[in-house]
This record gives C-alpha cells, sequence and structure tokens, in this order.
C-alpha cells in the first residue's frame, strides 16, 4: 500500500506542477488576447479552446483504447517513434488524465472565460444592460458552448477508438522528433524512470 502510494505521489506532484505551469500559461495568452477583444475574437477564442481540448481528448482515448503489441512490431522494425508509442500506450492511464483532465480542465475554464467576454460585448453591441437580457443571453451562450463541446468530444472519442494505433504512433513520432530532434525532455517531464533510462529509447 504504502508503495502504491509513494508511486502515485511520484506521478502525481509533477502532474500538479505541469498543470499550474499550463494553466498559468494559458490564462496569460486567453488574457491578453480577450483583453478589451470584440464578439468575434471571442467567438474565435472559444472555438480554439474546444478544438484544443478535443484534440487532446482524442490523444487520450486513443492512449486507452491502444494495445502495445502493434508498436512492439513497429519498434523491432526500426520505425522512428515505435518507442514512444509503446510507452504511450503502456502508460495509458497516465497519459489519458493528462490529455483529458489536465488540459481539460484547463480548456474549460478559459472558455467559460472567453464565453463571459462575449456575452458583455454582445450586451454592449445590443445597447442593453437589463438584467433580464444579460442572464438570458449568459445562459444560451453558456449552454451553446457546453453543447458544442460535448457533440465534437463525442465525434472524436468515436474517431479515436476507431484509429487508436494510427494516432498514437504518430504522436509518438512527433515526440521523438521533439525529443531527439528539438531537445525537448517531454517524456522526462512524466516519467523519471525513462528519464534515467533516456539512451535506451531512442529510435
Amino acid at each position: 500500500m504504502k508503495r502504491q502510494f509513494k508511486e502515485s505521489m511520484r506521478w502525481a506532484l509533477p502532474l500538479a506542477v505541469i498543470t499550474l505551469v499550463l494553466a498559468a500559461i494559458f490564462s496569460i495568452i486567453s488574457t491578453a488576447i480577450l483583453n478589451q477583444s470584440g464578439v468575434i475574437t471571442g467567438i474565435l477564442v472559444v472555438l480554439v479552446i474546444i478544438f484544443l481540448a478535443l484534440f487532446f481528448d482524442i490523444i487520450g482515448v486513443a492512449a486507452t483504447a491502444s494495445s502495445e503489441a502493434p508498436f512492439h512490431a513497429m519498434a523491432s522494425k526500426g520505425m522512428r517513434g515505435a518507442k514512444y508509442a509503446v510507452w504511450l500506450s503502456k502508460n495509458a492511464d497516465r497519459v489519458n488524465t493528462f490529455c483529458t483532465d489536465v488540459i481539460g480542465d484547463i480548456s474549460a475554464i478559459i472558455s467559460g472565460t472567453a464565453a463571459s467576454v462575449v456575452v458583455v460585448e454582445t450586451l454592449a453591441i445590443l445597447h442593453d444592460s437589463g438584467d433580464a437580457v444579460e442572464y438570458v443571453l449568459s445562459v444560451c451562450i453558456t449552454c451553446m458552448v457546453a453543447g458544442l463541446t460535448v457533440f465534437v468530444k463525442a465525434l472524436g472519442k468515436s474517431f479515436a477508438i476507431k484509429n487508436a494505433t494510427t494516432i498514437i504512433y504518430h504522436v509518438g513520432f512527433v515526440i521523438f522528433f521533439a525529443e531527439n530532434r528539438l531537445h525537448l525532455p517531454i517524456l522526462s517531464l512524466f516519467d523519471r524512470k525513462n528519464s534515467r533510462t533516456k539512451g535506451k529509447i531512442r529510435k
């Protein structure tokens, strides 16, 4: 029990730090964009956030739905990125938590902020600051954002499950390129053991 708790803490603490950093970055960027923005800009920000969340949700679901066997076969053939794909599939719980929970929660918060900007700017255009109008408009926009988010994520989950192997291999290749060409320690942020044995996962 204590060993499992320690292993969970080794994963949970870095995840919390990463979440804090990403939340700060997303908040700073969104605040800078939304500051004194109009309705169109606000809508575009909402859409970008929704589809960003969709992108990561697809990766998280694909990791959970994928199997390690195809990636081991690819790795035996020397396909670049295959060993990273093995790691993604083997650590599907971590990948899913990061992609769906961390990115998903951050996206939900920022999309809510962007939606409120759309409400305020729309009221300014209508030259109506009545409480009833503001309430109805706020509810309508919130419902539309929530409905669109659920709709695109539902489509994304079906796509991710049907194409799990292809998706995870391509993500593995991107990580391979980032770590071996751009020297960005992506997996090292999520797996300390992997950072100590990095030389074993080069192809």
